[in-house]
């Protein structure tokens, strides 16, 4: 069956793509989620005004994250984790985290699009890269500092 993707689909094809899928693939799951549409004579005609419209769409939001990765790039990014007197953490900072420091600064990312270098289990400062869109990526710089531990005193 040959079908128009309606958006991207790891390891299917790219959005706006006519692609072949087995016929209960496409009928049970991509045109009912609206995933798809069939590929016959009169969406083939609607498939240039929807390339167009895409275009258009797609031209603003690279903007947008464009505008995202150079505030990415001049913001330091300070996260506070629990660790040892050795620097070693209790547990690893994740993309969540990192996702959660972005959302402080007004930028909403989903933690699956920030690839984490390695993982970090120490303090230390590291590089991730946020992925926004395949034309536009921002890497980030962030350092893992130990919490406030409540201080003693010495009354």
């Amino acid at each position: 069956m040959d079908i128009i993707l309606l958006e991207n689909m790891e390891k299917v094809g790219l959005k706006h793509e006519v692609v072949k899928v087995k016929d209960g693939f496409g009928r049970n799951f991509l045109i009912p989620q609206g995933k798809a549409i069939v590929a016959n004579r009169v969406n083939m005609a609607k498939l240039d005004g929807l390339k167009k419209v895409g275009a258009k769409k797609e031209a603003a939001q690279i903007k947008i994250y464009q505008g995202f990765a150079a505030k990415i790039s001049e913001t330091p990014i300070v996260l506070a984790a629990k660790a040892g007197q050795s620097g070693r953490l209790f547990g690893s900072v994740t993309s969540q985290h990192l996702a959660n420091a972005l959302a402080k600064l007004g930028i909403d990312v989903d933690k699956r699009i920030i690839e984490m270098p390695e993982e970090v289990k120490e303090l230390g400062t590291y590089k991730a890269i946020v992925k926004f869109h395949r034309e536009v990526e921002a890497a980030i710089k962030f350092e893992v500092v130990a919490e406030n531990a409540p201080e003693e005193t010495g009354d």
